[in-house]
């Protein structure tokens, strides 16, 4: 499969244990807890496997880039975390060194 679908696929289960993780309340709440560790073990799988093929900080920053935007935006949607314009800039800063990595 190619590096750069596999980076993307990590990077949403990262998006997953970081939601998977808050929903475990310190990882008191087992359902959660477990997902947090399967999801993490895939993201980081999905990781290594792209970095057989990407340079080392285009795979991680993109992987913590897509991780990044995805838990802030999840914290938005599913746990109250509050929308401000300094946040939303700060998304956009993200996404465009994202951008910015994945053409240079």
């Amino acid at each position: 499969m190619n590096a750069w679908i596999l980076l993307v696929i990590a990077g949403l289960f990262e998006v997953v244990w970081a939601g998977a993780m808050k929903a475990s309340d310190g990882f008191s709440n087992t359902g959660p807890s477990i997902v947090t560790g399967v999801a993490a073990f895939i993201s980081f799988w999905l990781l290594a496997l792209a970095m057989k093929d990407l340079p080392l900080g285009t795979a991680y920053v993109v992987w913590v880039g897509i991780g990044a935007i995805g838990a802030a935006l999840l914290g938005i949607a599913m746990f109250g975390d509050e929308i401000t314009p300094l946040r939303l800039a700060g998304i956009a800063l993200v996404a465009a060194g994202i951008a910015a990595l994945k053409f240079a």
